[in-house]
């Protein structure tokens, strides 16, 4: 064996819906009591959890086959520490590879689909049985990559939060966000929902459905509208030279402006938000609402271009 393909590969994987509901009722017959008795289909949560032990098995005879290896959940991401040479294979949804993809700083990912019956796997081009001759490929230099642009946010206190698809900045509650907003000379007091800055590779989900539904509002009470208004939107390229920023049902009133609506963050610009709300603010990213900063009254966030880009292989 070579020394390139003598590279540790650390595989990420994740708890099957089932997994996790035995874990919350702890016993199988208490989960599939709970299941039915909702009147859900107990059989597709077993045929799921058996796809994946299966693509599991694969996975894991590939590695051991390998060599150096080692499997992590992804709840660990956050904590583990990943070697510049790491190979890194996330075995699970499109959620997981994004999720995995931010703990990184540059390291290959392969995204290995564990049942393509049930999942589209945008990010997971790979299946099982793939996964060895992939991972010669990659430890050799000869195997295609996409660059995918991350966002990143940095507060006053020194912790710092990045994003794949998209940065969520507001209440944790459904209660008004309160803040300053700054940017390219600009400043003033809002009142919102909160806003999102979304990566070209969020810009196909979170910012692409606030986009249709201001343009949707605005077709229904009659204002006028400009090209990109009447649905001329195109979601930017994954690895996008910047970052766009939308504030969600922003409110005029005396204490607050709504100018600061809708921009892009490019390579020089920043972003700055102060909080002013005493409680329940945070910033999360990509969706995982349980892992998130603290954005409370005084915490400066400034957000832009996060300086490493991911790998994924193609």
């Amino acid at each position: 064996m070579s020394a390139s393909d003598n590279r540790k590969i650390v595989l990420v994987t994740r708890q099957t819906r089932l997994q996790a509901l035995v874990a919350r009722y702890q016993t199988l017959g208490q989960a599939k009591f709970y299941l039915e008795h909702l009147g859900a289909d107990f059989s597709d949560y077993l045929r799921e959890d058996e796809a994946y032990a299966a693509s599991l098995r694969i996975v894991a005879e590939t590695l051991q086959a390998w060599g150096r290896y080692q499997i992590i959940d992804r709840d660990y991401l956050a904590n583990y520490i990943f070697a510049g040479d790491d190979i890194v294979v996330a075995l699970g949804q499109d959620g997981l590879v994004a999720n995995t993809l931010k703990y990184l700083n540059g390291q290959p990912l392969l995204g290995v689909n564990p049942e393509p019956r049930r999942w589209d796997g945008v990010l997971l081009p790979f299946e099982p049985a793939q996964l060895k001759s992939v991972l010669q490929g990659v430890a050799r230099g000869n195997r295609a990559t996409s660059r995918v642009t991350m966002a990143e946010a940095r507060l006053s206190d020194g912790q710092v939060l990045r994003a794949v698809n998209e940065l969520f900045i507001g209440p944790k509650t459904h209660a008004s966000a309160l803040y300053d907003i700054e940017f390219q000379g600009m400043r003033e007091a809002q009142s919102s929902s909160g806003l999102i800055v979304s990566t070209g590779m969020g810009s196909t989900a979170w910012l692409k459905s606030i986009v249709t539904g201001a343009v949707g509002m605005a077709q229904a009470v009659g204002q006028p509208q400009g090209k990109e208004e009447q649905g001329d939107y195109r979601p930017l390229p994954w690895d996008a030279d910047h970052l766009v920023f939308a504030v969600r049902e922003p409110f005029g009133s005396r204490a607050s402006q709504t100018t600061l609506r809708y921009g892009e963050i490019g390579a020089s610009d920043t972003l700055t938000l102060r909080s002013r709300m005493p409680e329940n603010g945070v910033i999360f990213s990509d969706g995982m609402e349980a892992d998130f900063l603290q954005f409370t009254a005084g915490i400066e966030a400034r957000v832009g271009l996060c300086a490493t880009q991911g790998m994924l292989v193609n």
